[in-house]
């Protein structure tokens, strides 16, 4: 399984990523926040499947654009996976003929734009030679992480959240977990922003981390920009000797 996390600057892109977007083997993406203003088209057209972990707009801001960029008068389109409330979320607010056109009517009189598949927690779906199970985590609207099954190696992508207990379990209960991908948003001295909008301070994902198996690797993620050098040394000071902090426009082999 080959994870790239895409960037979203022209300027030292591995470390900026303002907006949210994870690429799995090319053609399975984990949020599409910055999707449609990556690569080609040609790189945006291999991307068939979108998992979908919650409809913050810095997981969802370049959909519209990307469903655009990759449509071709062919019966195939992009599937959309998420939960009924994301999903209702993008109809209501995204896909309402005011802020984009509506791609799911238009879908159904022309060759299509997309599909939207609702996905149902813990209860796992294949996409793309992947087994997918969604499992609620704790953020500020709904919110689930996905655990990514190939073969042998499974991955969790935690998506936003808080301190949460359900995923971990999960892990703890995963064969063959290789990573976990789990966000540091806010330097320790904003934990009471972290703590009121759901997100995570280096010392609270330390307390997260500590309930992973020891053997698999944590790659800090979510880093906001501003704060990326502070965050960068309060995790390095937390001497976990399982941590990595992701780079942006790398792949990660598992």
């Amino acid at each position: 399984m080959k994870i790239r996390i895409l960037g979203t600057a022209l300027e030292d892109t591995g470390r900026r990523q303002y907006a949210s977007s994870y690429l799995i083997n090319q053609t399975v993406a984990v949020d599409a926040g910055c999707l449609g203003l990556w690569g080609s088209p040609e790189q945006q057209e291999r991307v068939r499947h979108v998992l979908l972990t919650h409809a913050h707009a810095d997981h969802i801001a370049s959909l519209p654009l990307f469903l655009e960029t990759v449509w071709t008068p062919e019966p195939g389109c992009p599937v959309v996976y998420g939960s009924h409330a994301s999903l209702e979320t993008l109809r209501k607010h995204v896909f309402n003929d005011e802020v984009w056109p509506d791609f799911e009517l238009l879908s159904e009189r022309m060759p299509p734009f997309v599909r939207m598949r609702q996905t149902e927690l813990e209860t796992p779906f294949e996409v793309d030679g992947l087994q997918v199970t969604p499992v609620q985590v704790n953020h500020a609207v709904p919110t689930q992480g996905y655990v990514v099954r190939e073969g042998d190696a499974a991955v969790i992508f935690g998506g936003d959240s808080g301190p949460t207990e359900r995923l971990w379990k999960v892990a703890r209960e995963t064969p063959g977990l290789r990573a976990v991908f789990l966000e540091a948003s806010f330097p320790n001295q904003w934990k009471a922003v972290a703590v009121a909008s759901l997100h995570l301070t280096p010392a609270m994902f330390a307390e997260q981390a500590a309930q992973l198996p020891p053997e698999v690797r944590i790659f800090a993620i979510h880093l906001k920009v501003r704060y990326r050098d502070v965050l960068e040394r309060e995790l390095r000071a937390l001497s976990l000797p399982n941590l990595e902090i992701a780079e942006c426009e790398r792949d990660y082999q598992f």
